[in-house]
């Protein structure tokens, strides 16, 4: 393990998954995304989360995914991946894909089947992490996919599993400050949620975020006045953005929808080149007037 997840810092875009008119991956669209988050300095990049709609995805294409990252960012930052495979076997295979390609850290997600004791979560993502030679993030995201573990369950994995150093969060900046305390600076933590809570996560002791791409100028610009001290800059970038993460952000399938739109607006697409891969929700006269305003509000990426 030579990279540091001490070094995990900052605003980690995480890719959406453009489809093209016939229902597959769209290699232009994918490249274009990633390279105008490249050209406002990430911290690093991140995949196949649930802005990727990794659900979605057969594992053919979760590959595509990271190969299409890695060589889109070309060593430009760090990347993160994450890994949602349903068995142990899948995971492990995944990630040692990872490995190879280059990646730098990657997320396991739970295994897709809820109810089970905590122990056996934690058995899990054990398996997988004493496999992998990368730093583990967890995704601890009750919220939005189910499943979470408990702080105790969480310390568990880190005492048992050392590769195990990061977390990634789905919750409100108290919850996140707390499982911050209560793991005793174990992990480095980052939340996601679109970058609602932006800055108080950050003086909740939250290492960055990783939101999807329709912000990501201004999450960039907020995070560096965090490091720079600028609290003035900070608060006025967190203002300029809140709207739009409001707006995208009352559900998954929501920001999924036009959170997506906005980015392609963004990017300079037409809205008839943004195709979904059923099921999604379809959007609306009024919600496609509101994706304009915010993109115009915005400008260009």
């Amino acid at each position: 393990m030579t990279f540091d997840p001490a070094s995990v810092h900052g605003v980690y875009p995480i890719l959406y998954a453009f489809f093209d008119a016939q229902g597959n991956l769209d290699r232009g669209l994918m490249r274009r995304q990633t390279k105008a988050c490249l050209r406002h300095g990430p911290q690093g990049m991140a995949a196949l989360g649930l802005a990727t709609e990794v659900s979605k995805l057969s594992t053919g294409e979760r590959r595509q995914v990271m190969q299409w990252l890695v060589e889109d960012v070309g060593g430009r930052c760090p990347v993160a991946i994450t890994i949602a495979e349903a068995t142990v076997e899948g995971q492990i295979a995944f990630a040692k894909e990872a490995e190879d390609l280059g990646v730098d850290w990657v997320i396991l997600q739970p295994p897709p089947v809820a109810g089970l004791p905590e122990a056996e979560y934690i058995r899990f993502f054990g398996k997988v992490a004493d496999q992998v030679g990368l730093p583990v993030a967890i995704q601890n995201a009750a919220q939005y996919i189910g499943i979470g573990l408990s702080v105790d369950g969480l310390k568990t994995l880190n005492r048992n599993h050392p590769n195990v150093r990061l977390l990634k969060g789905e919750g409100p900046a108290l919850e996140i400050s707390q499982l911050i305390e209560a793991t005793e600076g174990v992990f480095q933590v980052l939340n996601g949620r679109g970058g609602l809570e932006f800055p108080d996560n950050l003086r909740a002791g939250c290492a960055g975020m990783v939101p999807a791409p329709e912000c990501v100028d201004r999450q960039i610009r907020l995070y560096t006045a965090f490091e720079q001290g600028d609290e003035e800059g900070m608060e006025a970038a967190y203002r300029e953005m809140l709207p739009i993460i409001v707006f995208c952000m009352q559900s998954v399938q929501n920001f999924l929808c036009y959170g997506k739109r906005i980015t392609a607006l963004r990017l300079g697409m037409r809205l008839d080149e943004v195709h979904d891969r059923a099921p999604a929700l379809q959007p609306s006269e009024f919600g496609l007037s509101c994706a304009r305003r915010y993109a115009d509000l915005l400008g260009p990426l």
